[in-house]
């Protein structure tokens, strides 16, 4: 669904991507800095404190901030490239798992919803790895890709309302997965 926004807000995102880029970070160093982001965001969840819930929130916005400011950066510096998607992508999943992890240390939710909606979540970004190695163009396809899945969890966390998060972000991935999954094999089966 962002993906739509994308497009409008591409200008804000270039001129983000200029300005980090004037910290010398490396967009692999953005890279980096969001999956300590997510780290922290884990670590805040597992606490299961009313004071720290919010912190968890405000690292999860965070994290998502620094991945977007990761391609942001590559794209204003040409540096971008295959190692560079490669690590983005493998450390994406690394923070996912992370963030579960404490949202079910935590307690917020049976360990069960939590599992389905970090599975779901992988199977999501499986299916768009998956379909494009096929030749199958995957991005955008899907109601809650990453983006959104990370805004309404951290929203619905700063509203205190953990369990509701994890719940909504289990739907957004089934559905994602349901609709990627059938794309991507009626795409295949029309290429035959």
């Amino acid at each position: 669904m962002l993906n739509k926004i994308r497009k409008i807000i591409e200008p804000l995102t270039t001129k983000i991507g200029v300005a980090a880029s004037k910290t010398h970070i490396p967009p692999s160093g953005w890279t980096a800095l969001s999956l300590l982001a997510a780290l922290a965001s884990s670590y805040f969840y597992a606490l299961q404190s009313i004071n720290t819930i919010v912190y968890a929130g405000v690292m999860l916005l965070l994290s998502g901030f620094f991945d977007v400011v990761d391609g942001a950066v590559a794209r204003a510096t040409n540096r971008v490239s295959n190692v560079g998607a490669y690590l983005d992508s493998s450390l994406d999943r690394l923070a996912e798992v992370a963030v579960f992890t404490g949202v079910m240390l935590g307690g917020y939710a049976p360990a069960y919803l939590v599992l389905l909606a970090l599975s779901f979540s992988l199977l999501v970004s499986y299916s768009r790895a998956r379909g494009e190695s096929l030749g199958v163009k995957v991005f955008g396809v899907g109601v809650g890709e990453r983006a959104e899945r990370i805004i309404v969890l951290a929203v619905l966390t700063l509203a205190g309302f953990v369990y509701w998060g994890v719940i909504a972000v289990l739907v957004l991935a089934l559905i994602t997965y349901v609709q990627r999954f059938v794309y991507v094999a009626n795409v295949l089966r029309k290429s035959f």
